[in-house]
This record gives C-alpha cells, sequence and structure tokens, in this order.
C-alpha cells in the first residue's frame, strides 16, 4: 500500500516467522510452533491463555490468565527474550492501593497491557458486585497500583489506547451483564486522569456476518496507523455445541475512535486448529496483544485459543490493512460518532 505506515516504532526483535507460500484468504498466518504456551505452565496453575504482551528492556514482558487448579483466575506475570519461550513468577501479580495497602482483586481474567507515555498499564476483568473493569499501572514490573474501578458493572474487554487522544486518555469496553450472554456492543469511554470516565460513545455491534452475529469484544490495543487506528477485536457465533469466537479486524478514525472508518466482513482468523477447536472451552480464537515493527511492516499477534493455551499469529500490517479496506463492509451505526 502506498504511502501506508505505522506510527509507533515497536520493536525490531518481535517474534516472526515468514509467510507460507500459497497463502491465500486472510492475510494472517499462524506460528508453525503453535501453541507457544501449553496446559500446566507452572506449579498450581492448569492453563494459560488470553494474556497480553509488550516488549521491555530489548527483550518482553507480559501478563498472563493464568487459570489455578482450584478454578480461580489470577494474573501473573511473565519474561521472554524471544517472545515465545516464557518464563513465569511462581506468585500472582501482588496490587496495592495508592497508599501501599493491599488491594487484590477476589479474581482476575483476560488481562491486557498497554504503555501510554511513561507508565505501563494493566486492564482485566474482575469483580465488583459483577463483573467489571480492573485496572492497575507500574512503571517497573515490581509495584502495581491499582485504581478503583473504572465503569459500574456490568462490563469486558476493556483496553486502552496506547496514547491519549485530543488529550484524554481513551478506553474500549465491552457493557454486558454478568453472564456469557448473547449481546454486546464496542464502546469507547475517555477520561482526562483515568479516574472519571465520560463521553461514552457507541463504536460498532454484532452484525449478521456469521462469525460476529451474537456479540463482539475489543482485543489488541489499537495500533495507530496512517490510515486510522487498526482493531484487531474478537467476534463471537453461536452453534448447537456453545459458542465460536473469531478474530476480526476494522480501522477507527485516528481523531474520533468512536467512528468506523472500515470495517472487514471477513473473519481473519477462526478455530481451525487443534488446540482451537479443543480444549477447556473449544472453538475460541481470543485476541489480546499485537506487537509490531515500524521498519519492517510485521505484526506478532498473540490470542487465546480454547480457553487452554497461546497462539501467535503473523501479519504485514500494510497487506492487513488493505485486507481490511478491499472487504469492508461499514453500517451507518458504525459511521454515527456514536453519542445519541
Amino acid at each position: 500500500m502506498d504511502n501506508f505506515h505505522l506510527i509507533e516504532q515497536g520493536s525490531a526483535n518481535i517474534p516472526w516467522q515468514d509467510k507460507p507460500e500459497g497463502l491465500t484468504g486472510s492475510p494472517l498466518w499462524r506460528y508453525q510452533d503453535n501453541p507457544v504456551i501449553k496446559r500446566n505452565p507452572l506449579d498450581g496453575v492448569a492453563r494459560i491463555f488470553n494474556s497480553a504482551v509488550i516488549p521491555y528492556e530489548g527483550a518482553f514482558i507480559g501478563v498472563f490468565r493464568g487459570e489455578q487448579i482450584n478454578g480461580i483466575p489470577y494474573i501473573y506475570l511473565g519474561r521472554s527474550k524471544d517472545g515465545i519461550n516464557w518464563d513465569f513468577d511462581g506468585e500472582k501479580i501482588h496490587f496495592e492501593d495508592e497508599d501501599g495497602n493491599p488491594f487484590m482483586p477476589k479474581y482476575a481474567y483476560d488481562p491486557r497491557l498497554v504503555k501510554v507515555e511513561d507508565t505501563y498499564y494493566i486492564i482485566w476483568c474482575q469483580d465488583f458486585y459483577g463483573a467489571s473493569i480492573g485496572l492497575a499501572k507500574t512503571r517497573d514490573f515490581k509495584k502495581f497500583v491499582r485504581a478503583e474501578n473504572p465503569f459500574l458493572p456490568f462490563n469486558r474487554n476493556a483496553v486502552l489506547f496506547p496514547r491519549k487522544v485530543n488529550g484524554k486518555f481513551m478506553m474500549l469496553s465491552r457493557p454486558s451483564d454478568s453472564g456469557h450472554t448473547p449481546f454486546g456492543d464496542i464502546f469507547l469511554s475517555e477520561s482526562p486522569d483515568l479516574v472519571y470516565w465520560g463521553k461514552h460513545r457507541h463504536v460498532m455491534g454484532k452484525t449478521d456476518e456469521w462469525w460476529e452475529n451474537v456479540k463482539i469484544g475489543g482485543g489488541a490495543a489499537p495500533i495507530e496507523t496512517s490510515e486510522g487506528w487498526l482493531l484487531i477485536y474478537h467476534g463471537v457465533t453461536g452453534t448447537c455445541n456453545g459458542y465460536v469466537y473469531s478474530i476480526g479486524g476494522a480501522i477507527l478514525d485516528i481523531d474520533q475512535p468512536s467512528v468506523v472508518k472500515y470495517r472487514c466482513e471477513n473473519f481473519l482468523l477462526t478455530p481451525e486448529e487443534w488446540y482451537e477447536e479443543r480444549g477447556f472451552v473449544p472453538n475460541v480464537t481470543f485476541p489480546c496483544a499485537a506487537l509490531q515493527d515500524k521498519e519492517t511492516n510485521r505484526l506478532a499477534i498473540y490470542y487465546g485459543a480454547a480457553d487452554s493455551y497461546v497462539g501467535l499469529a503473523f501479519a504485514y500490517a500494510d497487506e492487513l490493512v488493505d485486507y481490511i479496506k478491499n472487504h469492508s463492509v461499514v453500517r451507518e451505526s458504525d459511521q454515527e460518532l456514536g453519542k445519541r
């Protein structure tokens, strides 16, 4: 694509595997040695999945959904030199409040990890008298200060934008209820200070396409490009054997991110491999992070697979954006500013 470019430099040493010959359809391809994180990854944790990774000090660090053997999920810290082979802390992350007192959630799952300016933010789902959003910050991955709940219940799938837009923090989320219910749209909220949130605007909802006709939700942190914010999200359909989670893509307006410029009618990835189809919750591909390298246009996308594993997929950003634009179907509610 002429003149296309990623805005953020990213990291030149992101995981990578060359595109397989004869690739057709979606320009995403899977790492041939998936899954990169398998079952029983550390003592007391049965499965790690739906987790987020970011470059840090020349290597990589991540926050991982660790499903303990008692069934309660918490967030664990992991480190890697290559983004593929991971070492995990044996203890879950210990959160504290602004005064240094312990401030642990009852449970925590599906974390995202985003750097805004000089601070790293972890966003996850937790209990606040019902499913809601958790938020914490760190600068050194040693001290983790947890904020009070940004939103009322019920809400999931929150992710911050990697920079302020018009001077405000921006967060995507998916209001819902306390169950895994057959509805859910993506909304945008803004804040001057990460405490008070407002100007809640609708971004986009489910469609008639089979793979996202039940609900949708945010995935990886939006990626800033010359075409707009690249959003890698998940879409859900229902079958006689349960839900199926696929990965989709859209481009949001750079200055008004509640406006959808392009939205791919096709999925980018859907459960097809054994580790995506077979697991604790079958038929799930759930994106939570994307690494980028501006010089090569490379993307490395981490996704949860079947609530049991972590998978890795690759794409060239320009090819991915081009594919989304060439297969875009944008509806009236997508193009609205999102306030009524």
